[in-house]
């Protein structure tokens, strides 16, 4: 199987959205089986691999260097499809990147994942978002379902760029087949069809990448900032992983300043040569708070902009790019 560099697919067995999602993808394609891996099933077409995994995802860790371990290939991205679990019970199709970076550093968080550097977001969760909008609206296969993105949340640690693709709410629509289908087709002309979507340094140099900070759970301002052409999302940090604690003497603790740091880290990571800012959900934080953020993103010569502002950006870079063209 060589060297080359391949994005893994890793299937939950006991997940019906996971596998559902996976089965009809090998259908579209000539996939081919490959010798087990770990003694699990294993798939391949052309520079996709799928492994199918016995106990869920969440703490499967390090899943780029045991496929490389047991193939000697090199995995360059994985993606998840999963279920999507919520108190709601909406029917939904979401996608997200992982990671617990406001955890304690090295502590495991109870659904995986390890507090400190989350790994890098998969550069694909913006394009792929402005897909899912554009495809779900007028897809009768998932009328009734919400579409939405979510925060950086959950495991499994990997050292590669990531993100989750899923069927939600409950067990009443994990199983649906057209939910799948219109993933599996997102997730086949993405990664087979998507170099029009694909982040590459030489010719992204300098584009837009929006890290947001605050907020809830389903990111609403990551959701509106990633609907904007020529805006790519990196991190989203929701308000219960940025927590502030204050002493009486005015002091400032917790883990908020560990999180963002993480989240910068990994975006850029995953980014190289990209123009990282931030966005902020001013009404969820207290003034001090919004403060303590200004300062350390300053620190860090990452921009906080608003949408407006990230509109302009994005305009100027756009100019920048074509002049570039222009004297080649």
């Amino acid at each position: 199987m060589g060297a080359e560099s391949v994005v893994l697919i890793a299937v939950n067995q006991k997940d019906i959205a996971s596998t559902n999602q996976a089965d009809i993808l090998r259908r579209l394609d000539p996939w081919i089986s490959l010798p087990s891996v770990e003694g699990n099933p294993a798939y391949a077409f052309q520079h996709l691999r799928m492994m199918y995994l016995p106990e869920g995802l969440l703490f499967e860790d390090h899943l780029e260097r045991r496929w490389h371990d047991a193939t000697g290939e090199t995995v360059s991205e994985i993606i998840f499809p999963s279920r999507h679990v919520a108190a709601s019970g909406q029917a939904s199709l979401t996608l997200h990147p992982i990671g617990v970076p406001h955890l304690p550093l090295g502590q495991q968080g109870p659904y995986g994942g390890y507090g400190g550097a989350p790994p890098p977001p998969s550069t694909r969760l913006g394009p792929w978002w402005k897909m899912l909008l554009e495809r779900a609206k007028n897809d009768e296969r998932v009328s009734g379902f919400d579409v939405s993105l979510e925060v950086t949340h959950h495991g499994p640690s990997v050292a590669v760029p990531c993100l989750f693709i899923e069927v939600g709410s409950t067990e009443a629509t994990w199983g649906h087949r057209g939910a799948a289908e219109v993933l599996a087709h997102l997730l086949r002309d993405g990664l087979l069809h998507g170099s029009e979507t694909d982040w590459n340094q030489t010719v992204r140099e300098g584009e837009v990448v929006v890290v947001t900070l605050g907020g809830g759970h389903y990111a609403p301002r990551a959701s509106q900032l990633g609907a904007i052409d020529g805006v790519w999302l990196g991190h989203m940090l929701a308000s219960y992983a940025l927590p502030f604690i204050q002493s009486e003497d005015g002091t400032i603790g917790g883990t908020w300043r560990q999180s963002i740091m993480g989240a910068l880290e990994s975006t850029r990571e995953a980014f190289p040569g990209g123009d990282l800012v931030c966005s902020m959900d001013k009404k969820a934080f207290k003034g001090w708070q919004r403060q303590a953020i200004r300062e350390l993103l300053a620190s860090q010569n990452v921009p906080l902009l608003t949408t407006h502002q990230i509109k302009e950006r994005i305009g100027q870079s756009s100019l920048d790019a074509q002049r570039v063209k222009e004297r080649l």
